[in-house]
């Protein structure tokens, strides 16, 4: 069964986590690869807003696989923070997509990190492969709300 795709959303979605202790460092602050968990979750939240998740895709015969990551750290995370993690898609083509995130404080608006990721389209025998017309139309690409 096919999924049911939303094409009249936001261009930019928002997740919210909260920081748990087990996430932070002997310093006190959230360790830097938890972000990269939080851009998971926001990107597959992000797809799934549209109608679509990694499993549809997955039925589908595509994987979505990071190609490149970069990230950049400007103020720390603390526990019990609650974090608001933005995700846009930056540039789509037919064979990667590639998202941007801000990483906030939910209540104060400060900028945390920022960070791209590059997603490369793979078949299910894990060899290049295409993203449908339909796939394509969802995903409308939205200006950088922040600088990356």
């Amino acid at each position: 069964m096919e999924p049911a795709l939303k094409t009249d959303l936001p261009p930019i979605s928002e997740t919210f986590v909260r920081v748990n202790y087990s996430e932070t460092d002997q310093m006190g602050v959230v360790y830097h690869a938890r972000y990269l968990v939080w851009l998971d979750i926001a990107r597959c939240e992000h797809l799934r807003r549209t109608g679509v998740t990694y499993a549809d895709l997955e039925r589908m015969g595509q994987r979505l696989v990071v190609g490149e990551l970069r990230i950049r750290y400007r103020q720390p995370a603390r526990y019990d923070d609650l974090l608001r993690v933005r995700c846009w898609v930056r540039e789509i083509a037919s064979r990667r997509i590639i998202f941007g995130y801000a990483v906030e404080l939910a209540e104060k608006g400060a900028l945390l990190a920022t960070a791209e990721t590059s997603m490369m389209v793979l078949g299910a025998d894990l060899t290049w492969s295409r993203l449908s017309e339909e796939i394509l139309g969802v995903l409308p690409v939205a200006p950088d709300p922040v600088r990356l």
